[in-house]
């Protein structure tokens, strides 16, 4: 496989997408770099998959561009866009080999017969599958006939390899097995990934970037740290990782902190925030950062446990707050410490830091 044969660069441009009066797609611009694994990441409905089809021509956008290497493809058909395309159900040509069902869209392209076998042979091996060139679909694994089916996308050198959910057929441990074996393979060939998923985890694991899509709009882009971090709106603190969520009233900014009184009363410390006094907000803190120590030994709020789960490497305690309603606390599994039980005492607490704060709109 060539390495740098084509940069793989893509450009959207205020695209825009409506069904009578749904917008599909709104609006949405984003800039995509050579080599880079991106993806479109956002709950059932939200518009993902239409961008991503936009991308492929099988969905014309009412308004904006597609710029593919430089070149608007947005009135190009799809077979004219130099893509390969990836989706949940594999697409194998059931009655053909593995090597034929890698070597048909060389065939479609002409290539001569030993440039094919020897394309053919290099892919297998990449994707480490020498042995199966004469196995039909039926006789591979679903991880197998996956590792097929990006071969055959990728077999060609196509600028850009776009991927719609094609793990979410696959059980759970065998998807966190081909997540790391996928982002490695893109690495090793170069190409530029469009990747679609509605999967947090997948899409922190595997990204080199995300946009984060809700109702049809891009949220949030940036790296899976940036997004986990560093949310920018309440949805994105909500959908990328778990979010404890509380409504209150902004009152002032200090130094160093924010301050909030949360609705059922209690003040609590947040981040500093650019928020009016006065202003209504919700608060975001993550579980593994809400700490939970022995009833009157400090602490912000207090609380008892709901319910305990041992989760293997984590301890999920559900707590009771007292003015701030039930909150998830994660503690690392230390197998040295007793667990917390039901009806425990517990005194609440967090650093400032840790505790985002949005402003409400609408």
């Amino acid at each position: 496989m060539s390495h740098d044969l084509r940069t793989g660069e893509v450009s959207l441009r205020n695209l825009r997408k409506t069904y009578g009066r749904i917008a599909a797609v709104h609006d949405v611009s984003l800039e995509i770099a050579s080599g880079e694994f991106f993806t479109l990441l956002g709950p059932s409905g939200s518009g993902k998959s239409t961008t991503l089809m936009i991308i492929a021509g099988f969905v014309t956008p009412d308004t904006g561009a597609v710029v593919i290497e430089g070149r608007h493809v947005e009135r190009a058909a799809p077979e004219q866009r130099n893509l390969g395309i990836v989706f949940q159900n594999y697409a194998l040509f059931p009655h053909m080999t593995v090597h034929e069902n890698l070597a048909f869209p060389l065939q479609m392209r002409k290539i001569s017969p030993p440039e094919i076998n020897r394309r053919v042979a290099d892919i297998l091996r990449i994707v480490q599958l020498e042995d199966s060139d004469w196995k039909y679909p039926s006789q591979l694994s679903g991880g197998q006939q996956q590792r097929v089916a990006v071969a055959r996308a990728l077999i060609f050198e196509p600028a850009v390899l776009l991927m719609d959910e094609p793990l979410g057929a696959l059980d759970k441990n065998l998807r966190a097995h081909l997540q790391l074996e996928l982002k490695h393979l893109q690495r090793q060939v170069g190409v530029t990934v469009i990747y679609v998923t509605h999967d947090q985890d997948e899409a922190l694991t595997m990204s080199d970037r995300i946009a984060v899509i809700n109702h049809g709009r891009v949220e949030q882009v940036g790296t899976p740290r940036e997004l986990y971090e560093e949310p920018a709106t309440a949805f994105v603190a909500d959908f990328v990782g778990e979010s404890n969520t509380l409504a209150g009233t902004f009152l002032k900014a200090h130094a160093d902190r924010g301050e909030v009184r949360l609705a059922g009363g209690p003040l609590v410390p947040c981040r500093q925030a650019d928020l009016a006094v006065g202003a209504a907000c919700t608060l975001s803190i993550r579980p593994e950062r809400v700490v939970l120590g022995p009833a009157g030994e400090g602490g912000i709020l207090r609380g008892r446990v709901v319910e305990g789960i041992y989760a293997g490497e984590i301890i999920r305690y559900w707590v009771e707050a007292e003015g701030a309603g039930r909150l998830l606390a994660k503690r690392p599994n230390d197998r040295r410490a007793a667990m917390l039980e039901p009806g425990d005492a517990v005194a609440i607490g967090w650093h400032a830091e840790d505790c985002k704060v949005f402003g409400v709109t609408g």
